[in-house]
């Protein structure tokens, strides 16, 4: 058994060590779920055109982004201002090449269904950067570590037999310490899956080719960040595309 097994298996029987401690707090878990989403609210996903571009000039490389909420826009007005248009603006900084950019994504959507859903709407156009944006509706369902890098490895191969050349980049799971509406304990508890699927993802991405993984961060500013306590505002959406581009510049050749 090698390491990548061992570890697996440690996080699969932290996982379900874990819901066996929580389970007699579903009741209570299910309680605050419902009275958070209700103090929430639903935002609407962004409006407007699902692709744009970013920079002057010829030679434009292609980006596509595909996932759930975050990709969809909730908590800004128009994708040019989420998240797609945001990263296509700093690879473009980053590049020096203008960034034609396509998005899809749909609140709600897991990994699984991210496959089964949502990869069949993509435009039939060679892209040079795809980003995906995943992870907080798997924590938010309980989505166990294995199936979690199953359907994270299943998505990456699809994507990668579509788009041979093409850099994938994968953003960070969800940060949900961060959230001030989040209650206790249900917080620390998707806390805890939110890094296990974290470090599950930080162990299998390098081993594939031209995948690069934003870890969860430590430094991306908080002032302003939310939305509405979960999801990002336009100014978070741009912070958090930036640090990403800085963070893969730094720590990758692309």
């Amino acid at each position: 058994m090698n390491n990548d097994d061992r570890n697996l298996r440690r996080l699969e029987r932290q996982f379900l060590l874990g819901a066996g401690l929580v389970a007699p707090l579903a009741p209570l878990l299910y309680v605050q779920g419902q009275l958070t989403r209700w103090k929430v609210g639903l935002l609407p996903e962004a409006a407007g055109e699902r692709h744009g571009r970013y920079g002057e000039g010829s030679d434009a490389a292609r980006l596509f982004v595909i996932g759930e909420s975050t990709v969809a826009g909730l908590g800004a007005r128009t994708h040019e201002q989420a998240l797609a248009g945001q990263f296509a603006k700093y690879l473009s900084l980053h590049i020096g090449r203008p960034v034609e950019w396509d998005v899809v994504g749909r609140n709600g959507v897991t990994a699984r269904r991210t496959i089964n859903e949502l990869v069949s709407l993509m435009p039939e156009k060679s892209f040079d950067y795809i980003l995906v944006g995943l992870g907080g509706n798997d924590v938010m369902r309980l989505t166990p570590p294995r199936r979690w890098r199953r359907d994270m490895t299943e998505l990456i191969g699809v994507l990668r037999g579509k788009h041979p050349e093409a850099f994938i980049f994968i953003s960070n799971c969800p940060m949900i310490v961060m959230s001030p509406i989040m209650p206790e304990p249900v917080k620390s508890i998707l806390w805890k899956l939110s890094r296990m699927h974290d470090a599950n993802i930080r162990e299998f991405a390098p081993r594939l080719d031209r995948v690069f993984y934003y870890p969860q961060p430590v430094d991306v500013p908080l002032d302003g960040f939310f939305a509405h306590g979960i999801h990002p505002s336009e100014t978070g959406y741009d912070d958090w595309s930036r640090a990403m581009i800085d963070y893969f510049a730094a720590n990758h050749e692309w």
